[in-house]
């Protein structure tokens, strides 16, 4: 199970999200139609991206440049702290998500778990492609994000900050999902 590869980089955490869909197509083609998929495709995204940037003062958003998940998020300032071929991936990142113009910065993954450099919250986040037991030739596909300051002043700050934009962050895994199983069971998907 992919949760152990996350394990490696954030055993322990501050906040934890977990979720989950059944989708009617093997698991590599899901895990792949998901690392291809453009986030900011769905306009619920876009328009919380707007709205979190608009509360928080933030500079306006550039124009939309359709791309896929991973090359979004590596230009955001991602990294890939592990693959596991055709099953799971898993994105890491420091960052002060609490500014208005929040920067990313990827971290080498034999460095995250212990990084600890003050004033910064650690992001690891999973996309996990499993057969399904109970459903065979279906995938139960999960995404996990853990999130944990690095001193105490990052973590009360990270507090305040999750209390306020975690509804629109949980949102946009709950418009993801379903975006992601209608994609992979598209008439013509393998």
């Amino acid at each position: 199970m992919s949760s152990r590869i996350i394990d490696r980089f954030m055993p322990t955490f501050d906040v934890r999200t977990v979720h989950s869909i059944r989708i009617r197509q093997a698991p590599a083609r899901v895990l792949e139609v998901a690392e291809s998929f453009d986030l900011e495709s769905l306009p619920l995204v876009r328009g919380l991206f707007r709205i979190r940037g608009w509360l928080l003062r933030a500079s306006p958003l550039p124009a939309r440049d359709p791309r896929p998940l991973l090359e979004q998020m590596s230009a955001m300032g991602w990294g890939t702290l592990a693959v596991e071929p055709g099953h799971a991936r898993v994105l890491g990142a420091v960052t002060r998500p609490w500014e208005a113009n929040v920067r990313f910065t990827p971290v080498e993954p034999e460095r995250f778990a212990s990084f600890a450099d003050p004033g910064l919250v650690k992001i690891a986040w999973t996309l996990e492609a499993d057969p399904d037991p109970a459903h065979p030739g279906a995938t139960l596909f999960r995404t996990e994000t853990r999130a944990a300051g690095t001193d105490d002043d990052a973590r009360r700050r990270f507090r305040r900050y999750w209390r306020i934009f975690s509804p629109g962050i949980l949102l946009i895994r709950l418009a993801l999902l379903p975006a992601l199983r209608r994609a992979s069971e598209r008439p013509g998907s393998r």
